[in-house]
């Protein structure tokens, strides 16, 4: 979500001890930190705590997770709270480290794998062209998510983000 830093023109930069990159700045809402965990996906969790740490997030509801979804076709994206790991390991990791489920999350569509291949093998080949043009316009969705979440809350952005296509 880089895009959203670069849009408040801020860009990420390792922070010490946090296992992330990090952007910063106020919005009307407050103190927004966005942040790309430098972990392996399978440990982001490990990201993810120590940023609601350092930033004094003692609710989960403070938090707001981007992630791909296998379970939406490519290019669709979806806001939730809480809820189920889907066989996600990167959620599987947020939910053992924060032992709480009730984050809101910008779910990016990228499809269910052809065939038999694995959903492993699926989520780390290079997506073709068409499918690039599809997530392309999902990320800008996504950050268009992140930042209505930020100005106006959950409920709102779901209402917004949730009814398209």
């Amino acid at each position: 979500m880089r895009l959203v830093g670069e849009r408040h023109g801020e860009r990420l930069r390792v922070e010490k001890g946090l296992r992330a990159e990090v952007a910063q700045w106020r919005s009307a809402a407050g103190l927004v930190a966005l942040a790309v965990p430098t972990t392996y996906m399978n440990d982001s969790g490990l990201a993810v705590v120590a940023l609601a740490r350092r930033f004094g997030i003692a609710a989960v509801g403070g938090l707001v997770v981007v992630h791909d979804e296998l379970d939406l076709p490519a290019g669709r994206v979806k806001l939730k709270v809480g809820g189920g790991t889907a066989g996600h390991n990167g959620l599987r990791s947020v939910h053992a480290h924060l032992h709480e489920v009730g984050y809101a999350r910008v779910r990016i569509g990228i499809g269910k794998p052809p065939g038999r291949q694995s959903g492993a093998d699926f989520v780390l080949r290079r997506p073709g062209a068409a499918e690039r043009a599809l997530l392309d316009v999902a990320v800008e969705q996504a950050a268009d998510a992140v930042e209505c979440i930020v100005a106006e809350g959950i409920d709102a952005a779901m209402t917004r983000f949730n009814a398209a296509g």
